[in-house]
């Protein structure tokens, strides 16, 4: 049985994915910078996901996921890439898309994702 993950643990490791991606690595101070939260609270969350198993730290202190965590966040930050295309082609400033994006990515449906995703691959096609 999944364990049922809270929104602020997928925020956080949307966070991780997108940083690696961005520095090439992750530390709390990166965190902390990013999501303009307190180094406490950081702290505290990053030792809960990584005694669920959903990151792991270095001697170093840099933070990776773990494949749990990955998948996680790989599909937070799918589904925010794509609210934030679908919200910005229907004329939604860029700004707004990724905030309103940040809103919907956690409690949307697999199915209404789904076909989205279709229907935003229509509009590529209507395009050409």
């Amino acid at each position: 049985m999944a364990m049922k993950i809270y929104q602020s643990a997928e925020d956080y490791l949307e966070t991780v994915l997108a940083l690696k991606q961005r520095n090439g690595y992750v530390r709390s101070i990166d965190i902390v910078n990013e999501l303009g939260f307190s180094k406490p609270s950081v702290s505290i969350a990053m030792k809960k996901l990584r005694e669920n198993g959903y990151i792991e730290m270095d001697a170093n202190s840099y933070i990776s996921l773990t494949p749990a965590g990955m998948d996680i966040a790989d599909k937070i930050y799918t589904r925010h890439r794509v609210l934030c295309d679908f919200l910005i082609r229907i004329g939604v400033s860029e700004q707004t898309a990724a905030e309103d994006a940040c809103k919907i990515e956690h409690d949307l449906s697999d199915e209404t994702f789904e076909m989205m995703k279709k229907h935003i691959a229509g509009m590529h096609d209507d395009a050409k």
